[in-house]
Parts: structure tokens; sequence; C-alpha cells
């Protein structure tokens, strides 16, 4: 009974066997909106197509996916064509897309937009980093195909109005998949010889498919590095690829361009007349100013009589040297009168003069701090003195002299008051030469 059990991936073996085996799921065509996009590192894209009620897990490798023109996106709505099979580790069918495009908007169109965004983020299309043209090139590189009509319209325009500058043609492919590369290798190229001070990059008109070579990322790059200014000329004047967003100006056409590279020689003709005009007018003023100044130069005393100017001159001379003279010995002079004021100064601030005031200064301070001192010592001695008799006068010692006596109990205290010792006591009594040690025999107190 066992035997009629299947395992799960047998199972899933047979329903992959069936849908495989299934023509109408071998080749689905199936429009979806995208969501939890995945680019996987390995180039494979892992999505989730769905609509208002279902949804299906889709998978696009790399094999298929590099040829796509746009970036796919959650939310973006897109027609896909590939075949249904199923993933046997998680035993889920999903859908493998060989073709995907955009719903309701050309593949190539999202692409560009896409790319322009891109672009633009990073800065490709600013202002402030277009370069100037050189005003009067010197040689031109024209980067586009050597046998359209882009090139006779060119180089025919640049023959008939700048036909001095040189011009060399870089051919490169302008159509198909190899075009971008061809392009961006001639850029380069020209760059890395420095032959060239003016490019020209482009191509006739065409369909979007037709101009897609200048929509690619590799050539706006190369424009975008390009230390060589760029003009782009690609197709008609309502055609705009990504090539003249970076371009550093771009042309409406390739005759356009090559009037926007070089200026017309009639103009430039005119120019010169004008300035050769302006040139002769401008040396025939200068010319008859001159003249009219020599005119009245002719007309002056000193040219016509020079020897009285000469003569008034040499009177002026003289009167010059005269003062220059008197000017001279007021000035030795007073350098001298200064010089002599700065030596009585110096005698008079010479160290020995210093020396010897300072030396009797100090000897006058001496003296007087010698005077000083004495009185002082005179001073404090007789103040001492005073002390040392005033200090007598309070002695002890010297009232014992004049014949008293200090009585002492055995316990060494002043006996003041005949209550402090009784009959019997023992006491000591100091006289000025020495002590005598008593025995009282009897205490008496004086009658009041």
């Amino acid at each position: 009974m066992k035997d009629h059990y299947l395992t799960v991936t047998a199972l899933t073996k047979y329903i992959k066997r069936k849908i495989d085996t299934d023509p109408h799921l071998n080749d689905i065509w199936l429009k979806g909106e995208i969501s939890n996009f995945k680019h996987h590192s390995r180039g494979h894209m892992y999505l989730t197509i769905k609509d208002d009620q279902s949804r299906v897990q889709a998978v696009m490798f790399a094999g298929n996916n590099r040829k796509l023109k746009f970036t796919p996106e959650d939310g973006m709505n897109v027609l896909i064509r590939g075949e249904i099979s199923v993933f046997e580790p998680y035993g889920q069918y999903q859908l493998y897309i060989r073709h995907m495009e955009p719903d309701g908007i050309g593949a190539l169109y999202l692409a560009y937009e896409q790319l322009k965004e891109k672009l633009a983020k990073k800065g490709y299309f600013e202002i402030e980093r277009k370069k100037e043209l050189p005003p009067y090139p010197k040689h031109i590189g024209i980067i586009t195909s050597p046998t359209g009509a882009a090139i006779r319209d060119i180089l025919t325009t640049i023959k008939r109005r700048y036909p001095i500058v040189q011009t060399t043609v870089i051919p490169v492919i302008v159509q198909g998949q190899l075009a971008a590369n061809s392009i961006h290798d001639a850029i380069e190229f020209a760059n890395q010889t420095g032959d060239f001070d003016l490019l020209i990059v482009g191509r006739g008109g065409g369909s979007i498919e037709d101009l897609w070579g200048f929509n690619e990322e590799v050539v706006a790059e190369a424009i975008f590095q390009s230390n060589i200014p760029i003009i782009s000329a690609v197709g008609h004047e309502t055609d705009h690829t990504i090539a003249d967003f970076v371009a550093d100006l771009r042309a409406p056409t390739p005759t356009g361009a090559a009037e926007l590279a070089v200026p017309s020689q009639q103009e430039l003709l005119k120019k010169i007349e004008m300035m050769k005009r302006s040139l002769m007018r401008t040396m025939a003023e200068k010319i008859g100013n001159v003249q009219r100044h020599l005119d009245y130069i002719e007309t002056t005393y000193a040219f016509k009589y020079p020897i009285n100017l000469i003569q008034q001159h040499e009177q002026q001379l003289d009167r010059y040297a005269e003062r220059l003279g008197k000017g001279l010995t007021n000035l030795a002079k007073n350098k001298q009168e200064r010089h002599f004021n700065m030596h009585i100064r110096l005698q008079n601030q010479h160290p020995r003069r210093q020396i010897e005031n300072n030396e009797a200064q100090l000897e006058q301070l001496v003296n007087k701090k010698n005077i000083l001192f004495q009185q002082f010592m005179e001073q404090k001695t007789s103040q001492l003195s005073t002390s040392i008799d005033k200090l007598s006068l309070l002695n002890p010692l010297e009232i014992l002299k004049r014949g008293f006596a200090i009585p002492y109990t055995q316990k060494s205290e002043v006996i003041k008051s005949s209550k402090q010792v009784n009959k019997d006591d023992k006491m000591t009594v100091r006289l000025s030469d020495g002590i005598v040690d008593c025995h009282v025999i009897d205490v008496r107190e004086h009658n009041k």
C-alpha cells in the first residue's frame, strides 16, 4: 500500500514536466505591474508581476536583461514575453522572462529619459562646466560617418566660411550597436593626440533608433571628460540627444555646427575693412594734431629767439648756482653748530662727570645718615635710661634693700594676711641679701 505514496520531489518533477510540455505556457505574453524588483550582483533580475487580484514570481536572467534599453523599477507597467516553469526547490511556478518593454511607452524613450535624469543629477548638463569655443580655431576634428551627407555639409560650410582652418575627419560608426563605442573611442583618440582645438560630433537626422548611439552613457561620459570643446550636431533641429545636453554647444544641424565652429571670412573681411578705416581716421587725426602743435611751436618766442632764451636761462642758472652756494654754506654752519651743541651735551653727560656727581651725592647721603643715626641712638639711649629708672622703682628687690621683707608659706605662697598662717606653722622670709626660715610662735591681728 505504501508504494502508492509519492515523494514531494516526484510530485514536483511531474508537475514541472506537465507545465514544460504545455505549448500554451511555453510562449506567454503577459502585462502587469512590477513590484519587489531586485537586480542581483550576478546580473539576474528577480521581480513580481501583479495586477489588481493576483501576482506571479518572475526572473529575467542576465543573458536576456542585458539587451534592455531601460532599467525596470517598482510600479512600472510592462509588457512581457516568456515562459512558465516550476522552480523545483520551492515547488512553485514562476515566469521566466525573455523580453520586456514598458507598457504604453517605448523602451528607448524610457531609457532616454532615465539616462537624462541620471546625468542631470550628476551635473553633466551644468552651464558652469561647459567650455568656451575658440574664436579662431586652427584644427577641427570632425567625428562622423565619412560617407554620410553630414560630413559633406560640414566640410562645404567650413571651406566656404573659413578656408584657412585645418580639418580632419575621424570616421566612426553612427548607427547600430557598435556606434556608441565607436564614437567614444574617437573622442578619446582626439584628446590623446592633442592636435585639435575643437571637435564636431554628429550625423544626419533619423529615428530614435537611428540616433540611439548618441544617447548611450559611454558617449556622454566621453564628451563630459573631453578636454577639447565639443559641438554636438546630431539629427535635425527638432532632434535632441543626450550628447546634445552634455556637449559644450548644440547645433541644430551639421551645417549649423560648421557655422558655429568657424567665423565667416566675409564678416572678418568687413570687420578688417572697418578697422582699417578706423585706423586711417585715427592716424589722420593724430598727424593733424601733431602738425598743428608743430605750427604753434614755430610761432613761439623760444623758436624765434633761441639766443635770448638761452641767455635768460644762463642768468637764471647763475642765480640758482648762487642760491645753491649760500644754501650749502648755511647748511654747513648749521651742521657745525649742531655738532658743537651735541659735543657740549656729551661733555655734560660724560660718565666721568656723572660718577663724580654721584660720588658727591653719596658722600652727602652717608654724612646725613651718620648724623641721623647718631641722633637716633642718643634718643633711644635716653629712652632706655628712663625706662630703667621706672623699672628700678617697681623692682621688688629694690624695696627689700630699704629694710622690707617678703614672707612665704611652706607652699611658697606670698603671705599677704595673718589669716594665711597659724601658730606653729613654718614660713620663709626673703630679705634683700638672703632667706630666713622661721617658726610662728603666735599670730596677732592689728586692731582697727
